[in-house]
């Protein structure tokens, strides 16, 4: 029982990013201003000239923002509800890795997703018949998209790769299934 709460800390880990490079951009960002307001107030406190604006006049343009023509304060407005709202969502949202996680008892296994690619690439080629320098798959949270470009000439059955690529996502054993879709290429390749 211990071990699997371990495996699911373990899995949430390595399947999910951190904000802390959102969090680090946000607070270098907070400190410049802040460091700067503050650097406006000291040399107003002195009575030296400002660096760009003097704090009194920052006060008195945010006060007669009523006076401001309505559609440029509209726009402004709008500007920052829209950073503010996604700044939330980043924030609720979980971040996350292009991986997988695989159904075993005895170990956390984790796959990226471009190994599964890679192995359902080379699956599709042979089922398809076509080299596998023709076939692409990019595999996603809930889809795997199989892409073949045929050799002129030469029939590619959908269904039949379709089936086979279903049948090794469901082998590979993945947590959550995966979709299979494949797209055929109207033209095909010479001599491939």
């Amino acid at each position: 029982m211990i071990s699997n709460r371990y495996h699911a800390r373990i899995t949430r880990r390595e399947t999910h990013s951190p904000r802390s490079l959102l969090a680090i951009i946000l607070a270098v960002i907070l400190i410049i201003v802040f460091s700067w307001i503050g650097t406006e107030i000291v040399l107003a406190l002195l009575g030296l000239r400002a660096l760009l604006v003097a704090p009194v006049d920052m006060f008195t343009s945010a006060v007669n923002v009523v006076a401001e023509p309505t559609g440029a304060v509209a726009v402004v407005g709008i500007v920052v509800a829209v950073v503010g709202l996604i700044l939330v969502v980043a924030a609720v949202s979980p971040g996350r890795r292009a991986r997988h996680v695989l159904v075993t008892e005895r170990a956390a296994t984790v796959v990226d997703n471009e190994v599964i690619a890679s192995a359902l690439a080379r699956h599709a080629a042979y089922a398809a018949n076509v080299d596998p320098d023709s076939t692409t798959v990019s595999v996603s949270r809930r889809h795997a998209v199989v892409h073949l470009t045929p050799t002129s000439g030469v029939p590619v059955d959908r269904y039949e790769v379709a089936d086979v690529a279903a049948k090794q996502l469901e082998s590979y054993g993945l947590r959550r299934p995966v979709l299979a879709r494949v797209q055929i290429d109207e033209r095909g390749r010479v001599g491939a």
